[in-house]
């Protein structure tokens, strides 16, 4: 197998289409030679949320050039490639079909390996393409359908250590923006707001605060701030900003309390970390990572957060874990299929059933 991998890596899991081209150096880290990311943010925004069948056919639409652009930019042609990986879940079924069968067709043309990666593993591997960072670490995966802690100890060799039992972080913040009338996607929207609001204006709830398994809960915060904003209606400017404040000061106080959890139980069941890492695009939320900083800090950590651009989906993480992969010889062959349901501790062997 050549030292210098180049794969082709696409993400279609939900509604941003992505494909990029990422080389394995000589000192073994990541070069991304293009990153190409084309969001659907504006098909989407008359709803509030995604709508899968916009989403596909918006992938249908536009990967094959997205591709195209991708090679092109990175100086590289198909027949240079030494793989070609493509997210094949978790995901909503429809884009996550467009992608890979995209990528099988392309792996039958030029005869090169498939790599099926699982989304959230090319999340939880993003600190080795950008740090080149050592196994094992602990890993808050925040995003819009996930939030876990987990111990990731190698490639495919995830421990779980806390999940949550009801709202992801992503969704939760999605989900108060929609709340409070502010435009999609959501999350920015409240962390521009919260940055102008009044944190400790309104009381709000701390959920799991304290328990010993690391495990979140967000349902119970969100319904705590729709009480409150009705209590107060109709809402003003600075009403919305104090709530934005108050329910992010909420989040990062439940972030910090059980990633502290999760890094004891880390300490106790596979031993010392190398960093905290964050990932998913709830990461890119700077209250949460200054909040995080200060608790790597404290445990005598280093944080390891992606640049933005990587944070939210994007094709490069997805090219990095098939040249993780590949590496391993973990290839796939074309019964791979797609799957809305993936658990990351489950990323280990191929992507069949």
């Amino acid at each position: 197998m050549p030292s210098r991998l180049r794969v082709l890596g696409l993400e279609t899991t939900c509604d941003e289409t992505a494909a990029a081209v990422v080389q394995l150096t000589d000192e073994g880290r990541g070069a991304i030679l293009s990153n190409e990311i084309l969001s659907q943010v504006a098909e989407h925004a008359p709803y509030g949320g995604v709508v899968p069948e916009i989403a596909a056919r918006a992938h249908v639409e536009v990967l094959d050039g997205l591709i195209e652009r991708a090679l092109e930019r990175a100086g590289t042609r198909l027949s240079d490639l030494d793989g070609i990986a493509a997210a094949a879940g978790p995901g909503l079924i429809g884009g996550l079909l467009v992608g890979l069968t995209t990528a099988k067709t392309l792996a039958l043309v030029a005869r090169k390996p498939l790599i099926a990666v699982n989304h959230l593993e090319a999340h939880a591997l993003t600190a080795r393409l950008t740090d080149g960072l050592p196994f094992p670490y602990l890993l808050l995966l925040a995003s819009g359908g996930h939030t876990q802690l987990v111990a990731v100890r190698g490639v495919g060799d995830h421990l779980r250590l806390g999940s949550t039992v009801d709202d992801a972080l992503g969704e939760a913040f999605d989900k108060v923006a929609k709340l409070l009338g502010l435009p999609y996607p959501g999350g920015p929207e409240v962390e521009r707001e919260a940055e102008r609001g009044d944190p400790e204006r309104f009381g709000l709830p701390r959920p799991m605060l304290g328990r010993p398994r690391p495990d979140f809960s967000l349902s119970g915060l969100k319904t705590a701030l729709r009480l409150e904003a009705e209590r107060v209606a109709p809402l003003t400017p600075t009403d919305v900003a104090d709530l934005c404040a108050s329910f992010q000061a909420a989040v990062v106080d439940v972030v910090i309390d059980r990633t502290r959890v999760a890094l004891r139980g880390f300490r106790d069941s596979v031993g010392h970390p190398s960093a905290l890492v964050a990932a998913g695009g709830v990461s890119a939320n700077g209250a949460i990572r200054r909040a995080l900083g200060r608790l790597a800090a404290e445990a005598g950590l280093r944080l390891v957060a992606p640049p933005l651009p990587l944070c939210g989906d994007n094709g490069a993480i997805v090219a990095w874990t098939g040249i993780e992969r590949l590496r391993m010889g973990l290839i796939d062959d074309m019964t791979a299929p797609a799957r809305a349901r993936w658990p990351l501790d489950q990323a280990l062997g191929t992507a069949g059933p």
